[in-house]
């Protein structure tokens, strides 16, 4: 996954806290990461490991990268 400044290199506890609106992306994928209670793995890494194949994990890449678009430009 190619994220917007490097997110995908940090760990998914600290990018749902900053970002609740990723843990709602990947939940809308079933992807139960807000639920996790150890929140160690990489953003990058939570999506691959769920075998959701090429096209959905561009899908919550296009997302994810749009989310951050918009909350750079402060349209949220």
């Amino acid at each position: 996954m190619k994220l917007h400044d490097n997110l995908g290199a940090r760990n998914i506890k600290e990018v749902i806290e900053t970002h609740p609106r990723i843990g709602e992306i990947l939940d809308s994928h079933e992807i139960g990461c807000t639920r996790c209670t150890v929140g160690t793995c990489l953003l990058q890494d939570v999506v691959t490991v769920h075998f959701l194949g090429d096209e959905v994990e561009a899908q919550i890449e296009r997302e994810i990268n749009s989310y951050l678009e918009s909350a750079k430009k402060g349209n949220l």
